[in-house]
């Protein structure tokens, strides 16, 4: 069986309502402690490579929190642990042919799960011990790779996903751009603030349906 692998994260930083849904447990707020988040694809060394690209690709600096708060690295944890991560729903048989990927998409062979494999090994053991500038240097070097596109479009969706796919913690995306969730109609808001700047605290999907909503990555049936 293989060993089950974590990544830390500050409790006091997330929160408990955060941390109860990563973990499963009910922790306070207030907790001093680091805590264990499980992790479902990546080893623990992976994870710490992996979220230290993503804190240089979207920084924590004066405009707000980055990746490592809005907990990118888990989001991407959980999309290539699931069908997505081995191309269970994209078609990926032959005969191989040379198409224009700008038209017709990706055509390679390799899974988002190996694509990050080998990214992870370009990217290099000692990433996570390099300075900022160095780590800029190097992630540069990778910029024309599917690996580095693919990494830099999955830290933007977990910075601003729906939290049920365990990015965008505390919706700090959300409120980054000032996004009020997914709701359907805005008609009675737009009557109530005629010419007025309207400013709401962000609702997740659960929030606004009132019930937790299961994330198309955690589903166990397949999808037609």
């Amino acid at each position: 069986m293989k060993r089950r692998e974590f990544i830390l994260f500050p409790a006091k930083a997330l929160g408990g309502a955060v941390l109860y849904s990563l973990v499963g447990e009910l922790i306070s707020a207030d907790a001093e402690d680091r805590v264990k988040v499980p992790l479902r694809f990546f080893t623990e060394e992976e994870a710490k490579i992996i979220q230290a690209a993503a804190a240089r690709i979207i920084p924590t600096d004066e405009c707000g929190p980055g990746a490592t708060e809005a907990g990118v690295v888990v989001y991407i944890d959980r999309q290539l642990a699931s069908g997505y991560g081995t191309d269970k729903y994209r078609y990926t048989k032959g005969p191989w042919v040379e198409a224009d990927e700008t038209i017709f998409g990706y055509q390679g062979r390799s899974t988002p799960q190996d694509t990050y494999r080998a990214g992870i090994g370009l990217l290099g053991k000692d990433f996570t011990a390099l300075s900022p500038e160095e780590q800029d240097r190097r992630l540069e070097k990778l910029e024309r790779t599917r690996f580095f596109q693919m990494l830099r479009d999955h830290c933007v969706e977990g910075l601003m996903c729906d939290p049920m796919h365990k990015g965008n913690k505390n919706m700090v995306g959300w409120k980054l751009i000032g996004y009020p969730g997914p709701q359907l109609s805005y008609i009675a808001e737009m009557e109530a603030y005629p010419g007025k700047a309207y400013r709401v605290a962000p609702q997740s999907l659960s929030q606004i349906l009132g019930h937790p909503v299961k994330p198309v990555e955690d589903e166990t049936k397949p999808i037609l």
